[in-house]
C-alpha cells in the first residue's frame, strides 16, 4: 500500500532526471556524480557546477541515512494528502555522500518523536503505474 493515495500527482521525469527515476524503478537510490571530478549532486543536472563537464555517472546511496532537518505538515497542499495529516517532510543525508540531500517523507513515527540527526532506514513506496519513491522510517535501534 502506498504512503500517499494513488490519486496524488506523480513526478514527470525529464531529460536531466530520467536516469534517477529509472534507478528508483529498480529500487536503487542513485545520485548523479561528475565523471570527471567526482562531485556528487542532487537534483541531477546537465553539467557539473565545479568543472563544467557534461559527463556523468550514477552512484548508489546506502540504505541508511540521517535526518538533516524536517517539517511537520499540518495543512494539505493537495486534497489527495489531507487524510495523511500531519505528515513529516524530511531532508535526508547519507554517509559518504557529501553535499547530497534528498527531500522525502519520514514515516512510521509520531511527529513529536522526530529529531534532527536521527538514523533512518530507506523503504520503497510503490505509488502505482510503475513509479517507486524512496521514503524513510526510523532505523531499528540495536538492543
Amino acid at each position: 500500500m502506498a504512503y500517499f493515495p494513488v490519486d496524488m500527482p506523480r513526478a514527470e521525469p525529464d531529460f536531466n532526471d530520467s536516469d534517477y527515476w529509472a534507478s528508483l524503478g529498480r529500487r536503487e537510490l542513485c545520485f548523479q556524480a561528475c565523471a570527471q571530478c567526482g562531485l556528487l549532486r542532487h537534483p541531477p543536472g546537465p553539467m557539473c557546477p565545479r568543472c563544467l563537464s557534461t559527463e556523468v555517472k550514477w552512484i548508489e546511496a546506502p540504505a541508511s541515512a540521517r535526518l538533516f532537518t524536517f517539517t511537520v505538515v499540518h495543512h494539505a497542499s493537495h486534497p489527495a494528502v489531507s487524510a495523511q495529516l500531519p505528515y513529516v517532510v524530511a531532508l535526508v543525508e547519507f554517509d559518504g555522500m557529501p553535499g547530497v540531500r534528498l527531500v522525502s517523507n519520514l514515516t512510521d513515527v509520531d511527529p513529536k518523536e522526530v529529531r534532527i540527526g536521527m538514523p533512518l532506514a530507506l523503504w520503497w513506496d510503490d505509488t502505482g503505474e510503475g513509479q517507486v519513491v524512496p521514503r524513510f522510517r526510523p532505523a531499528a535501534t540495536p538492543t
